[in-house]
């Protein structure tokens, strides 16, 4: 099922990300506000979603859920906590730095299986600016979202660093290898 926010939801997401973040870096835990009356039915559903984090316009960090398992509220907090905390890439975010961090949430369509025969077929069937990609096997696994596709425009180069990021080599690709397509709604702060 595809969500759709009203404006009011997107704010209010972006919202509840950042004091989930700002509470972090007071040494609090994330705190789940679903009970709270004032927020939309929709923060209930399942859905998946990515919460990324820019420092001056470089990656801060980026944790998500390529699955719904749990209510986009609860999404969203986990996954901004540990952007900001639990990104390996990173140190954990100070409280120093969070004027200068920009908080965006991705929450992906459902993943759709590509019937895809090797490499050069996927690369056929990606579309460029559209799609975020997932490929996985039982000792490969990687996604990008599509927001990558502004860092790697070209299909062959997108695909090189989504396998490179999976720990696969220029020239391998399994033959158990599964991928899958989705989309996002793309959230930001102003």
């Amino acid at each position: 099922m595809q969500i759709t926010p009203s404006e009011h939801d997107k704010q209010e997401l972006l919202r509840i990300a950042r004091k989930t973040i700002s509470k972090g870096c007071s040494g609090l835990p994330p705190e789940l506000e679903s009970q709270d009356d004032h927020l939309s039915d929709l923060f209930k559903e399942q859905a998946a979603c990515f919460v990324t984090l820019q420092k001056q316009g470089n990656l801060r960090g980026c944790i998500g859920s390529t699955q719904a398992h749990r209510a986009l509220l609860d999404d969203v907090v986990h996954n901004a906590f540990a952007s900001a905390f639990r990104d390996p890439r990173f140190p954990p975010v100070t409280e120093s730095e969070l004027s200068e961090i920009s908080v965006e949430i991705s929450i992906l369509t459902p993943q759709e299986k590509m019937d895809v025969s090797d490499e050069q077929d996927l690369l056929k069937q990606i579309r460029p600016g559209k799609d975020g990609l997932l490929i996985r096997n039982p000792q490969y696994s990687a996604t990008f979202l599509p927001q990558v596709w502004q860092q790697l425009p070209n299909p062959r180069q997108f695909l090189a660093h989504l396998k490179n990021k999976a720990g696969m080599a220029p020239g391998i690709w399994p033959q158990d290898m599964e991928c899958f397509r989705y989309q996002c709604l793309k959230l930001e702060e102003n």
